[in-house]
């Protein structure tokens, strides 16, 4: 029995869901992704810990994954172990008047949603992110000028040895698409958000008015990672690649977005190879117009 078997053994035997040879496009936003050696769904801190440490006892890697919404996966898959988080991890609840406790494994819509529900303002533009909480505490994810960081108090975590903790606001090191989780090491298990009381109609209409503005300017209609590079000081990066005439310039089944340059597409059997490809002509040829470097936003992983 190898090492990955020993482990999906005892991720079974807390009642884990496990997939060998896992495809990772299954789960990602942009349908790219080889095989993770072994796929596990967890749904509680306890079995979290348990894994995290037979893991760490293994020499395994785990990667966390949430809604799979800012990655771009190797054709060659991830070694290791990937963990979704389920069960308790996708509870929302109200831990008083104005803060929510929320699992790392819940959508951002669901927790919008629920922050509508109880007439709590603050979240409005995270409606229509396609992640998870979990992902947006791990990345600081933000729109329309505003990010997760404003309205986070904590985040509690399971260390790679499976020893539990906390992170209050002022240990959170929170940048632009940056946390103090972004080295790796630590899986995020909950955020404590701190919102304001507010209007449920006007939360409904601010967020039905984002969402109307997200919808009319994206590619939400095909598979793509979200905004793949970082904004450049004082410059838009899709201002940056319209200008240079990269709007559907294609390698294989991967193009820049018609409809927001910002964006790569994938048009259909797209690959990892792809997509890196044309991020490196995107950046060559934007660098040389234009003199500005762009970053990526997207996460490169496997």
């Amino acid at each position: 029995m190898n090492q990955i078997q020993k482990l999906g053994n005892l991720a079974e035997s807390l009642g884990c869901e496990v997939r060998y040879q896992e495809p990772m496009s299954l789960h990602t936003t942009f349908r790219i992704g080889g095989p993770a050696d072994v796929f596990l769904t967890v749904g509680s801190t306890p079995a979290l810990q348990k894994i995290c440490r037979r893991a760490s006892e293994l020499g395994i890697p785990i990667f966390p994954l949430g809604n799979g919404s800012n990655l771009l996966v190797s054709d060659a898959g991830i070694r290791g172990a990937v963990v979704t988080l389920d069960g308790d991890f996708k509870k929302i609840a109200l831990c008083s008047g104005t803060s929510i406790q929320c699992g790392s494994g819940a959508s951002l819509a669901s927790v919008c949603n629920f922050a509508k529900g109880h007439a709590l303002t603050g979240l409005e533009f995270a409606w229509g992110i396609p992640g998870s909480a979990g992902g947006a505490a791990f990345m600081n994810a933000g729109a329309y000028e505003h990010c997760v960081s404003e309205v986070i108090s904590s985040c509690s975590h399971v260390t790679a040895t499976g020893n539990a903790g906390i992170l209050k606001k002022d240990d959170l090191d929170f940048g632009y698409r940056h946390s103090a989780y972004s080295s790796g090491g630590s899986l995020i298990t909950s955020i404590r958000l701190k919102l304001k009381r507010g209007n449920e109609n006007e939360i409904s209409a601010r967020m039905e008015d984002l969402y109307a503005r997200r919808k009319a300017k994206q590619p939400l209609e095909l598979p793509s990672a979200g905004s793949v590079f970082k904004r450049p000081e004082g410059h838009f990066a899709g201002a940056l690649i319209q200008q240079c005439g990269l709007k559907g310039t294609r390698v294989g089944g991967a193009a820049v977005s018609e409809k927001h340059a910002g964006f790569i597409v994938n048009l259909g059997g797209a690959t990892c190879a792809d997509v890196r490809k044309l991020i490196e002509t995107i950046q060559e040829t934007v660098l040389r117009q234009t003199g500005v470097r762009l970053e990526c936003e997207v996460k490169a992983v496997g």
